[in-house]
């Protein structure tokens, strides 16, 4: 067997299989070749007449696969500090928004930003990310509304993936809220998207999903459906903005549309966790906007888990509702306010995470054929990456096993 790189004396948790954390190996091995895992199991049984180019002694650490952060809004113009402290005097999200503010302000800010400012925005962000072992992450547009920055948005978030060694999927988020200059004429900016905008897209191949967020102060269950059939059309997967801060029914309809995510899902109930795992929609959980928000009504983790939902969780980083860059600290806040076991938050950051973006055959286990995206941690147990706080023990990053 022929390697071009071969980790040894490693403890793995593969995430692969049906458990939480699934399969452990201890004292193992690992090996790559071509950017793939082409070898894994106990270093004493390695393969004789192997060769490898290079040889690492891991010393006994623990590797996991690279983590993977599936939902996002990275790119974007400006900041809303301000309004976090409107926040703390008492101004709801809701009132926010109707306002003025909210998801608006940051589009006034994005809308006169260039390409290139986004990207440079954007990149210490990623950075934050990547240090903690994040080798995949999905990036939103939805802060432009109208086609010109929609398009900036979604090349910036393309060169972030050129800009650093990470796998970038990007998701159109034109139904993110009404524009103002379509404020008069919501059916007027719904036909826009599902005519102009989703098929100019799937030509253009910028967009690898399309999002939208179904929320009273939002679109509409029927907005939502039919921005959802055109991009099923166009054969391009759908993702949803689901349940947040009411039960509209969010995550039936992400469901019935086979969407690869429903997300937030504060308010779903027993009938969309069901839908949900029938139809295979992960469920991804986004405790940072929870915190930020100091929201109380608690995702159903109990009935995602009675009907067998997958659950994934991600930092939703964005300006407004979730300024959050650690996907450590997501993991620990989805045990804390969640009450998600350890095994559960390693799977969503993973495996769970993968599947969220379509990638489940691709990433987020490490099982032979994979791509070689890993991460190795200075920790003597899986749970110490739940369980610290504000302490980041990656060790090393590896992306298409370099």
């Amino acid at each position: 067997m022929q390697m071009d790189r071969l980790w040894r004396h490693v403890n793995l948790a593969t995430m692969a299989g049906g458990g939480p954390l699934a399969q452990t190996i201890r004292e193992a091995c690992l090996g790559v070749k071509d950017g793939r895992i082409v070898h894994i199991g106990r270093d004493a049984d390695l393969p004789a007449g192997f060769s490898t180019a290079e040889e690492i002694d891991c010393e006994g650490r623990w590797m996991t696969p690279g983590l993977i952060d599936c939902h996002t809004h990275l790119v974007h113009g400006g900041t809303r500090a301000r309004e976090f402290e409107m926040r703390l005097d008492g101004a709801t999200y809701e009132e926010i928004a109707k306002a003025g503010g909210g998801i608006l302000s940051t589009v006034k800010a994005t809308r006169a930003a260039s390409e290139d400012e986004l990207v440079s925005s954007a990149l210490p962000r990623l950075d934050a990310l990547l240090a903690e072992g994040v080798t995949t992450v999905e990036i939103k547009s939805g802060y432009g509304l109208d086609r010109a920055t929609e398009w900036n948005c979604l090349r910036a978030a393309r060169r972030l993936g050129k800009e650093r060694p990470v796998g970038v999927r990007t998701s159109y988020l034109g139904a993110h809220a009404i524009p103002p200059e379509w404020r008069d004429n919501r059916a007027g900016y719904v036909a826009f998207i599902v005519r102009e905008m989703l098929p100019a897209l799937a030509e253009a191949g910028l967009a690898d999903a399309v999002d939208a967020f179904c929320e009273g102060i939002a679109f509409t269950p029927d907005e939502t459906a039919a921005i959802f059939a055109e991009a099923r059309l166009l054969g391009l997967p759908v993702k949803l903005h689901a349940d947040q801060l009411s039960n509209l029914g969010g995550a039936a309809l992400a469901a019935a549309h086979g969407a690869l995510s429903a997300d937030h899902c504060e308010y779903t109930d027993a009938r969309g966790a069901e839908a949900m795992a029938k139809a295979g929609t992960v469920a991804v959980l986004l405790p940072g906007a929870f915190y930020f928000l100091r929201e109380t009504q608690k995702p159903p983790v109990e009935a995602f888990r009675a009907a067998g939902t997958r659950i994934a969780l991600a930092t939703d980083c964005n300006p407004g509702s979730s300024p959050l860059t650690s996907l450590l600290l997501t993991m620990n806040m989805a045990a804390t306010f969640f009450r998600m076991t350890v095994g559960e938050c390693l799977a969503g950051v993973t495996r769970e995470a993968a599947r969220a973006l379509g990638l489940q055959h691709e990433t987020g286990t490490l099982e032979p054929g994979k791509r070689a995206d890993l991460a190795i941690w200075s920790i003597s147990d899986p749970a110490e990456l739940v369980y610290r706080i504000g302490f980041n023990p990656l060790h090393q990053r590896i992306w298409r096993g370099a």
